[in-house]
């Protein structure tokens, strides 16, 4: 058995890379993101003019310059090929970052081989000058120009990114060299790093870690709510079978099944909150919630966390009951639980004894799920009850496309659903003798 775990250990650093680099590409290539949004801006398709044609634009000409061009791409890391941005998100080459995460460019002046560039954090300047025998960097000598690099950009390569990106829009005038004033260091996912988000210019990490307690408070209550009900429940109405005890439950568990959690709390919000006034209409807190003394903090809490809860525990409420009653149910039918009782095993031994063990390995497998729930979240519940956790950033970094955003979420989530795999596997060994993973 530790050797089949291990190797479902070593198996999830592969799969994740799999799952990132599938996210990465796509959201490398699927058009309309923010940078063909600025960069349609720029070319005068912006607002009403947004869906004009390519022959209009031919006609009418372009403010664009290739310079703009090559700042919009380093501006959205679009300035390299796609698996050469994949590899340094990963960690595994240098990218070229700086504290305000911007590069330094100048073009070099017609009929000229030398350029200035602004050194950043001072007022001097780095002269760089090119000839036959290659470029040559003269930084300011008060300045500690340590890690710093120079890449100079040729007409054609420049030319060869215009037609890439403004393929019918012909370019005017050959562009002039430019230089570009850079620091590459390792800064990815082997470094403890998730980038820097573009929108919200905040490192990935720090906008994790604020919003993930929020979705853990519902996702452990949650748990534990379920779990505590669930089971219980499950197993009354497996051995009330066909009572009125079975019949009346049964409404709620369907009920559960036929309506989705994010449905119930639209149904919840206008109802309860915004026409009784029972419930806070959306929040986690309050926004007195700091002025609050401790038992008005708690009240404040469980006041906004109610219909949530609810439902959060819709969903998976019927499904566990379910699970737990129909499990229950066959084993109870079984010829070994028939056997024991004919022994003269008492009814209540051989239920909890004999049938309950069997019946919850099913249960055992949907822990792992409910670990990535425990921290995930529910996107349309949070955008529904406006509760600023981890499910509702998912949601607004797919709507606004940022990539690094939606890359360090992604890691997070389908690192916890592997692990939470693993722990799957771990429960049902634990509960049920006759696995081995041998």
């Amino acid at each position: 058995m530790k050797s089949y775990f291990l190797r479902r250990l070593l198996l999830i650093p592969l799969t994740l890379l799999g799952v990132t680099l599938l996210v990465f590409s796509i959201m490398w290539k699927v058009p309309g993101g923010p940078m063909e949004e600025d960069l349609q801006k720029m070319m005068g398709g912006g607002g009403d003019k947004k869906g004009s044609s390519t022959r209009s634009r031919e006609q009418s000409g372009t403010s664009l310059t290739p310079a703009q061009l090559l700042e919009l791409e380093e501006q959205y890391d679009r300035d390299k090929p796609m698996l050469r941005m994949y590899a340094e998100w990963l960690g595994l080459l240098p990218r070229d970052v700086r504290s305000d995460m911007k590069k330094v460019a100048a073009a070099f002046p017609k009929d000229d081989s030398e350029v200035a560039i602004a050194m950043p954090g001072t007022e001097l300047e780095v002269k760089v000058s090119r000839d036959s025998a290659g470029i040559r960097v003269t930084p300011p000598e008060s300045v500690d120009f340590t890690g710093w690099q120079v890449r100079v950009q040729s007409p054609e390569e420049q030319a060869e990114r215009w037609k890439a990106r403004v393929p019918d829009v012909p370019l005017k005038e050959t562009p002039p060299f430019r230089a570009v004033l850079f620091k590459p260091a390792y800064d990815g996912l082997l470094q403890g790093s998730l980038g820097m988000s573009k929108n919200y210019q905040e490192p990935v990490w720090n906008m994790i870690l604020d919003r993930m307690p929020v979705s853990i408070f519902y996702g452990v209550i949650t748990m534990f709510l379920v779990y505590g009900i669930c089971l219980p429940l499950g197993i009354l109405k497996a051995i009330k079978h066909r009572t009125w005890i079975d019949n009346s439950t049964s409404v709620i568990v369907f009920f559960g099944y036929a309506i989705p959690g994010y449905a119930l709390g639209s149904l919840l919000v206008v109802f309860m909150g915004a026409r009784l006034g029972w419930f806070p209409l959306g929040g986690f807190t309050g926004e007195n919630f700091p002025n609050l003394d401790l038992w008005g903090k708690i009240k404040d809490l469980a006041n906004h966390a109610v219909m949530p809860l609810i439902c959060y525990m819709v969903g998976a409420f019927a499904f566990l009951t379910q699970i737990m009653k129909n499990n229950l149910m066959d084993n109870l039918a079984a010829d070994y639980v028939r056997t024991a009782v004919a022994k003269g095993v008492g009814f209540r031994q051989a239920v909890f004894r004999h049938a309950f063990r069997n019946s919850i390995i099913p249960v055992a497998t949907t822990i792992g799920s409910n670990i990535t729930f425990l921290v995930s979240g529910s996107i349309l519940i949070e955008k529904v009850f406006d509760i600023n956790g981890f499910g509702l950033l998912q949601f607004n970094s797919l709507l606004e496309r940022d990539q690094y955003l939606v890359m360090g979420l992604v890691t997070v989530s389908a690192l916890l659903m592997l692990v939470g795999n693993v722990i799957s596997d771990l429960c049902v060994a634990l509960v049920d003798p006759r696995v081995s993973y041998s």
